[in-house]
């Protein structure tokens, strides 16, 4: 552990195309760079990016995203250097729609701490810890899309990735010291080859609570209506919610309105909601909706869970949950319980059935399974998996 010191953050301001360019060009050399995004989606469907920060060898840079072609940085991200980031996840959605691609390789840093025994620390809590660095508090209201940018907006936008790159070489160290580099490289590819693609509308229906309550035709409606919205949303690209309300749907499925009278008499229902032709889209919606079945929930690949291992399941869940623990490793990166019933039941797509994890968790559970091995509770150890008598 360093000394505790205050970050203090010098960074260049890019606002134009040419010296992005030039930007580019030398990030294009760098063997690893930082990069962090600011950006909104209150009211609009897709994230709106508003500033792009990065920084390398020769120092940090804040980009205005709102004056410059962001474009020419796909040339970087499809390279050979190494992005290092901070829970990223919602940060590669943004790349790829403002540059049509994400890094080739990343380097998460919360999610190598995971491997490190943190459980999802913010940025923030690793540069105090590791590298004795406190950074200013964020102000979570600022508003990114304002014009100019103040010089605190400035600062705190550079604090994001400027001590990034000193912060991989101290977790690099760590990792490399538990042999667990591997691991870290194969979660950090999983995140970064996650399905960023639009949401299927017909699965809008689930983010409706009240709408689990409904059954037949009103289900129907329902989903039909919540499909309906979510496609207007993105093409106006407006918040699914400012394009109708929740209770406008509910209300809508529970009616099933027939006139225009109707739709607009419904609790929750805006008049704004029902401008250039949606009330007649509405209302076909509706009647097309009543004489269909209801979808149900997705049914999960692979067979159902067997009747006789569901007892199991916790019993195996807590091994895991020690085994974590004893490993010094995040619990849900090792294995979350849905990991572990997709094991059991045999799913395709089953996370612990290759890889490190089959390693320290799959591989043992099938043991389990199979009869060879057995789960004993031993004092002062714990759950402990233990060979059966007589097992190959």
């Amino acid at each position: 552990m360093t000394d505790e010191r205050v970050s203090s953050v010098g960074h260049e301001f890019i606002d134009d195309d040419r010296s992005f360019r030039a930007l580019v060009d030398r990030l294009g050399a760098a063997d690893r760079y930082a990069i962090d995004t600011e950006f909104h989606r209150e009211r609009t469907y897709f994230p709106q990016v508003a500033v792009v920060q990065l920084a390398d060898a020769h120092g940090t840079v804040v980009v205005d995203a709102l004056a410059v072609d962001l474009t020419p940085l796909a040339a970087v991200l499809r390279g050979p250097g190494t992005a290092v980031v901070h829970a990223a996840r919602q940060d590669l959605e943004v790349l790829d729609r403002a540059c049509g691609t994400v890094p080739t390789t990343i380097f998460d840093t919360q999610v190598a701490a995971g491997f490190l025994g943190y459980t999802t620390p913010s940025l923030a809590t690793l540069l105090e810890r590791e590298l004795g660095v406190q950074t200013a508090k964020a102000d979570r209201l600022t508003d990114w899309l304002q014009r100019p940018l103040t010089e605190a907006q400035l600062d705190y936008a550079a604090a994001d990735v400027a001590h990034l790159l000193e912060l991989h070489d101290r977790l690099v160290d760590q990792l490399d010291a538990r042999d667990r580099m591997p691991w870290v490289a194969e979660a950090c590819a999983e995140l970064r080859d996650e399905d960023r693609g639009p949401r299927v509308p017909e699965d809008a229906w689930r983010r409706i609570k009240e709408i689990r309550h409904l059954r037949g035709s009103s289900l129907a409606i329902a989903q039909a209506v919540a499909a309906w919205r979510e496609r207007r949303a993105a093409e106006s690209d407006l918040t699914p919610r400012f394009v109708m309300s929740d209770l406008a749907v509910v209300s809508i499925a529970s009616s099933a309105p027939t006139t225009d009278e109707q739709l607009r008499s419904l609790r929750g229902v805006d008049g704004r909601a029902l401008r250039n032709g949606a009330a007649e889209d509405l209302l076909a919606v509706v009647a097309s909706a009543r004489r269909t079945t209801p979808a149900r929930a997705t049914p999960r690949s692979g067979p159902e869970l067997p009747a006789e291992l569901r007892p199991a399941l916790p019993l195996i869940a807590a091994w895991v949950t020690q085994q974590a623990k004893d490993l010094d490793l995040e619990t849900a990166i090792l294995a979350t319980r849905s990991d572990i019933e997709d094991l059991l039941r045999g799913a395709p797509e089953a996370r612990l059935a290759s890889g490190w994890r089959s390693e320290l968790v799959g591989g043992p559970i099938r043991r389990l399974l199979a009869g060879e091995a057995a789960l004993v509770f031993a004092r002062g150890e714990g759950l402990v998996l233990r060979d059966v008598a007589g097992s190959a």
